[in-house]
């Protein structure tokens, strides 16, 4: 068997170690004679590794704890529903910045909900960019203000976070746990779990305790946040595979050297991609802004989509696969999350290279 390089945008490559570690123990997990997928979620076995994935998530972000962590079903897609129902009370407006496809659905989910304000839309902009900080008009009390943190398809990426009296809510599928932030400058985060941090099936929510008690009362008992950090995420039974894979990441993460460290491994990736996109003299060419560009998503196009039908075949006979753009954009997208390899690039930059030879 032969492990590929995977630029897949989610579900996302592992560490390899992570994935030899769950191998071991798929049938007999710490010798209690069951897998994980087996056991009861009520179990001593599944509540260290329940408990060790909670903590691990605090440890590498410095998680106050006026904030709880909760483990949710439904990925970001059911958080685009659950942050209106609990925040967007009767009577009060959420600003939105529509910065792309993800955010656009946010916005959708919301507007099913009460009144939204889109108060900046770079969704269609070609290059793809972000706002300016300076030109966000925020709504005079809004409940919240909700921005998507990295734009998977578009290859963007916010560097700064606005300032915002309301309580700021960020949808950081695309980037959790790549880079240091500051907790206490929001009060809702939410990632889905496909990209950095394990398999499908799981979203993580971090949320400050005092918005709890602002869900309505008309709210469905399964569909507030309240209900689940009283249950330490145990109030149905959890995805306990996805959250055991999560334990795995997060530790291996720690053993890294924590978010601070994996941030300079990503940013090095990144710039050594760009830089080769820009060095070619036209024949690639990135579709992100310079000052906006993604570390995670590094997005270009070449002269023709003929030429990136072939690109992206020639790639994935050299064991690059993944890089087909999203169908709504078109185009080459190479997804370097935490654990995606430095080799992986390098081997995609010689073959940058060598296409370019032949075909330019």
């Amino acid at each position: 068997m032969a492990r590929v390089y995977n630029f897949g945008a989610g579900p996302a490559v592992l560490p390899e170690e992570v994935l030899l570690e769950a191998q071991r123990e798929l049938l007999d997990y710490q010798g209690c004679g069951m897998s994980v997928m087996e056991m009861s979620h009520r179990g001593k076995e599944y509540s260290t590794i329940h408990d060790e994935a909670l903590a691990n998530v605090r440890n590498l972000l410095d998680v106050p704890e006026d904030y709880d962590v909760l483990f949710l079903q439904g990925g970001a897609s059911a958080q685009f529903a659950m942050v209106a129902l609990n925040l967007l009370t009767p009577g009060s407006v959420a600003d939105y910045i529509n910065s792309g496809a993800w955010a656009s659905k946010a916005i959708k989910e919301a507007k099913v909900r009460g009144q939204v304000n889109v108060i900046a839309d770079t969704s269609k902009d070609v290059p793809t960019r972000l706002p300016a900080l300076h030109d966000l008009k925020f709504t005079p009390g809004a409940a919240y203000v909700h921005i998507t943190s990295n734009e998977t398809i578009a290859g963007t990426q916010w560097k700064v976070f606005p300032k915002t009296e309301a309580p700021l809510v960020a949808d950081m599928s695309s980037d959790f746990l790549s880079r240091p932030i500051d907790v206490r400058s929001f009060g809702l985060i939410y990632a889905g779990a496909q990209k950095n941090l394990g398999p499908a099936g799981c979203a993580v929510v971090i949320i400050r305790k005092d918005l709890l008690e602002r869900c309505p009362p008309d709210v469905p008992i399964f569909f507030r946040y309240k209900t689940h950090a009283a249950e330490k995420s145990l109030y149905n039974t959890p995805p306990t595979f996805t959250i055991y894979i999560i334990m795995l990441v997060t530790r291996w993460l720690l053993a890294q050297g924590g978010v601070k460290a994996i941030a300079e491994r990503n940013r090095q990736k990144a710039a050594k991609l760009y830089a080769a996109i820009d060095a070619s003299g036209g024949f690639y060419r990135g579709t992100a802004v310079p000052q906006d560009r993604s570390d995670m998503n590094v997005t270009w196009r070449l002269p023709s989509e003929e030429l990136e039908e072939k690109f992206v075949k020639e790639a994935a006979a050299r064991g690059l696969k993944g890089l087909k753009g999203h169908r709504s954009v078109g185009g080459i997208r190479a997804s370097i999350y935490n654990a995606f390899p430095p080799a992986g690039v390098d081997a995609l930059i010689e073959f940058m290279r060598e296409f370019q030879a032949k075909n330019g």
